[in-house]
């Protein structure tokens, strides 16, 4: 079921997000994005396909001059750009983490220096059944400095079914949108 009010797009991009932690505690998983996807606010989403974020830039995201790595920023984006792709999912298409990047280009306008918490805004530009394009910002928290921005382009692969094993409030819509329209569930 595609979000369609404000509730069930933040519920959309929430279920993500708790899958996503279930999965990476019973795999005892410790990768790069586990700490983003423990830590990242969950400020706003939208039906539409938009979402924003807050997030802090602490020690283990910058580089040896005290500034925001760029590679960070890649995983950073990377995380916090799917997830707007949540609130358009349904059976079947763009379930949970929307696929794997075909490409994610980022511009670095100005560095973020260590313990500034900076504003993602991502909004889903295009989507379609195999390829979909987000692109994202990073900012101030006021939204006044823009530090980087992305736009990230990705690919539709089926969720692993081990990950489909990992069930979350969310799902019970989508089973009952299944019974509906007699899609695959999620």
């Amino acid at each position: 079921m595609a979000a369609t009010t404000h509730e069930e797009a933040m519920k959309a991009v929430e279920a993500i997000f708790e899958r996503y932690l279930l999965i990476s505690t019973s795999t005892k998983f410790a990768g790069f994005d586990k700490h983003i996807m423990e830590t990242v606010e969950l400020i706003d989403a939208s039906p539409k396909g938009a979402v924003t974020f807050e997030f802090l830039i602490d020690e283990r995201y910058t580089n040896i001059n005290g500034v925001m790595h760029g590679g960070a920023a890649g995983v950073i984006f990377d995380m916090c750009t799917t997830t707007a792709l949540g609130p358009l999912a349904r059976p079947g298409f763009w379930d949970f983490l929307g696929g794997v990047t075909r490409t994610l280009n980022i511009s670095y306008l100005k560095a973020i220096p260590i313990g500034t918490k900076v504003r993602i805004h991502s909004e889903v530009c295009q989507v379609g059944r195999t390829m979909a394009m987000i692109r994202g910002t990073m900012m101030s928290q006021d939204g006044k400095t823009i530090f980087c921005t992305c736009e990230h382009h990705k690919v539709s692969v089926p969720t692993q079914e081990a990950h489909l094993q990992h069930k979350v409030a969310w799902d019970d819509l989508w089973d009952k949108d299944e019974n509906v329209e007699g899609k695959a569930k999620l």
